[in-house]
């Protein structure tokens, strides 16, 4: 039976484990309200109101509520950046995603030879520069690059304008984007795949599975928190794209490669600015994550499986 010293002794740790608690989170806390939380509920208020730049804090700023949102909804640009985002979003969830799955998948079977070799390659585009990336895939593109020298090779009357076709230019800009980001998910889902136990497939290859069904009803079911992990990863990374896009285009031509990022910080920094749209935009880029993020948690909860 315990003491009423006892009682004092065990009321006395658990007010020091609360306090050490505090003392050990509190600094990651304030880092997190100073660079997160504070600029997010600041940039939402402050497109809400008429600031034009100049002295900010102490300001008077007039509030005029969602007019910004309103004159963002009207502006035909934002609209084809949303496109464009939607078109990075579905090349990101439906390409990157399931070709990078797939060469995990052959890599964790040994399906290939030179494995270490093979996932080098493909990781590769990963740890350069997206800058570097950029600049090199324009010259590429370019109506004097290798592009047009190979196609030329075929067609000696061939013509490039893939980079200056408003309907086209788009093109290359998914492609780039498939190839870099493919090798990050695939790293992603074969560090997964060696965390099942080989025994349980062994069992399943004893017991009749073929490849397919051993893909269909083992590993994709084991994998399903990782798949909705890499998919919320993709559409975030898809609504941010900013500097590929920069690099190799900045938007033109007549900005229909333009995305919501680049569309904000034309607005913030270019020509006229407009700091409360632009914050505007970036609220919008925020909750359009949440919402997509929502609707892929609510997908797999109703088909996928458990890890």
């Amino acid at each position: 039976m315990l003491t009423l010293e006892d009682s004092v002794k065990i009321t006395t740790s658990k007010g020091e484990e609360r306090w050490a608690y505090w003392l050990l989170v509190l600094p990651a806390v304030l880092l997190y309200f100073a660079v997160i939380t504070f600029p997010t509920i600041f940039s939402i208020y402050l497109s809400m109101t008429n600031f034009s730049g100049g002295q900010l804090f102490g300001a008077e700023l007039t509030f005029v509520g969602f007019r910004h949102y309103g004159e963002m909804f009207k502006d035909p640009y934002f609209w084809l950046a949303l496109k464009n985002n939607f078109y990075i979003i579905l090349v990101s969830v439906f390409g990157q995603i399931p070709i990078g799955f797939v060469l995990a998948y052959v890599l964790f079977r040994k399906l290939v030879g030179l494995q270490n070799f093979f996932q080098t390659m493909v990781y590769l585009p990963n740890t350069i520069s997206t800058i570097v990336i950029g600049v090199m895939f324009q010259s590429f593109f370019s109506p004097y690059g290798a592009y047009t020298e190979l196609l030329k090779k075929i067609n000696p009357t061939y013509e490039n304008t893939l980079m200056l076709d408003p309907n086209l230019a788009m093109i290359p800009v998914l492609i780039v984007i498939l190839w870099m980001y493919t090798g990050y998910y695939m790293i992603i889902f074969l560090a997964n795949m060696q965390k099942i136990d080989q025994s349980v497939i062994e069992a399943c290859r004893i017991d009749g599975a073929n490849e397919f069904q051993t893909l269909r009803f083992l590993i994709l079911p084991a994998l399903s928190g990782v798949i909705v992990t890499t998919a919320i990863l993709a559409i975030s990374g898809s609504l941010k794209s900013f500097d590929l896009i920069f690099a190799m285009t900045a938007g033109n031509p007549a900005r229909r490669t333009s995305v919501l990022s680049l569309y904000m910080f034309d607005n913030a920094f270019r020509g006229s600015p407009d700091y409360p749209l632009a914050n505007a935009i970036s609220t919008f880029m925020v909750a359009l994550s949440f919402l997509l993020i929502i609707v892929v948690r609510a997908v797999e909860k109703r088909f996928g499986g458990r890890e």
